[in-house]
């Protein structure tokens, strides 16, 4: 018990400090602007966050959500973000499982979030982030669990030929970066990829129709929803529930 609440919590700690990073990756990747340099400043005056103003969350709260130096207001996507990555990778860490299996659940909780905000603004799956997480999720499976990792390469080729056939087909609906994006999920998950691909498609037909719903007559022809965060949710599916959700579907068929 001890040890499963010091693993939370340093879960928290450093995923809440990933996820500061990485709103920072999804600001200055798409513009092609360094990661590293400048340091994190005010958009709007440039002055450089002190550190005591940087902690992740607590930093946003205490400035009531405003830079100190010219009062300018920052945007609540940020705690909220840092809260996200944070409780997600507390949710790896609880659940446990294999070092394989905790090392790809901290590799998929941290390309996806900063894949899925690049998506919402901008409509691209940046190669920079699929391309090394695909590597990542190659080394750790097949380091930690080299007998599973067959299994993981195959469902990345499935879910990205599936997903390639969907945009031959549909090429409005779905691009490259949707393609690159399954393959990526199929190697992080295993066999697991599938209700992630089913939850994500539910999901995305469901929201997609709403908020095209939502839009006048004239602008639903050219509005396109990114497909992205769908499947993000869907891999957070079939990461923590997905072997629950195969086994109760072969159960049923038997």
């Amino acid at each position: 018990m001890r040890n499963t609440l010091a693993y939370a919590i340093l879960a928290a700690v450093l995923g809440s400090v990933a996820g500061s990073f990485l709103n920072l990756v999804a600001l200055r990747l798409p513009a092609g602007e360094s990661i590293v340099r400048p340091p994190s400043h005010c958009p709007a005056c440039g002055t450089a966050v002190l550190a005591r103003d940087n902690v992740p969350v607590l930093g946003w709260l205490w400035l009531r959500g405003h830079c100190r130096s010219c009062g300018a207001a920052i945007a609540v996507r940020y705690p909220l973000v840092e809260a996200l990555t944070g409780g997600l990778c507390v949710a790896v860490a609880v659940a446990g499982g294999s070092a394989a299996h905790v090392l790809l659940g901290f590799t998929l909780v941290l390309a996806l979030v900063p894949i899925a905000l690049i998506d919402l603004d901008h409509h691209l799956i940046p190669n920079r982030i699929v391309g090394p997480a695909a590597v990542a999720a190659v080394a750790f499976g097949s380091v930690f669990d080299p007998s599973g990792e067959p299994e993981r390469l195959i469902a990345g080729a499935g879910a990205g030929a599936f997903f390639l056939l969907v945009a031959i087909l549909a090429p409005r609906g779905m691009g490259m970066g949707d393609v690159k994006l399954a393959a990526l999920l199929g190697l992080l998950l295993g066999r697991e990829v599938i209700p992630a691909v089913f939850a994500a498609m539910v999901a995305g037909v469901v929201i997609g129709l709403v908020v095209l719903g939502r839009l006048p007559a004239g602008a639903r022809r050219g509005a396109g929803v990114p497909f992205g965060p769908f499947l993000g949710l869907g891999a957070i599916v079939g990461y923590f529930a997905g072997h629950a959700i195969l086994g109760a579907y072969l159960h049923h068929l038997a």
